[in-house]
C-alpha cells in the first residue's frame, strides 16, 4: 500500500508539470538570423549553424575556398559568409545578383 500511495503523490506532483510547455515558436527556426539577414550568426560553428541557415530558407549556391554563397529564393537575400577555425568569422548580405 505504501508503494501504491508514493506512486500516487509523485504522478500527481508531476501531472501540472507535464502542462507546462514553452512555446517557442517555429519548430524548425533557429533562435538567431533571419530569411533576409545572416548576420548575427557570426562567431557560430559553422558545422552546427549551417542546418540553421537551412531552416531560414537559404540554399548554398557556390563555395569559393573557405567563403559560401547562400541564397534565400523567397525573400532575394543573398549572403557571403566566410568560415575559419570551423566558425563563420565573416557574414556579408549582398545583393541578390552577386550569389
Amino acid at each position: 500500500m505504501y508503494k501504491t500511495m508514493t506512486t500516487l503523490v509523485l504522478a500527481g506532483a508531476l501531472l501540472p508539470l507535464a502542462a507546462c510547455v514553452e512555446d517557442t515558436g517555429s519548430a524548425g527556426a533557429p533562435a538567431v538570423g533571419s530569411s533576409s539577414d545572416l548576420s548575427s550568426f557570426v562567431g557560430a560553428r559553422a558545422g552546427q549553424a549551417e542546418m540553421g541557415i537551412i531552416n531560414l530558407g537559404y540554399e548554398l549556391i557556390r563555395t569559393e575556398g573557405l567563403t559560401a554563397f547562400w541564397f534565400n529564393r523567397s525573400t532575394g537575400a543573398c549572403a557571403r559568409i566566410t568560415t575559419s577555425n570551423g566558425r563563420y568569422s565573416d557574414v556579408t548580405m549582398l545583393p541578390a545578383e552577386d550569389c
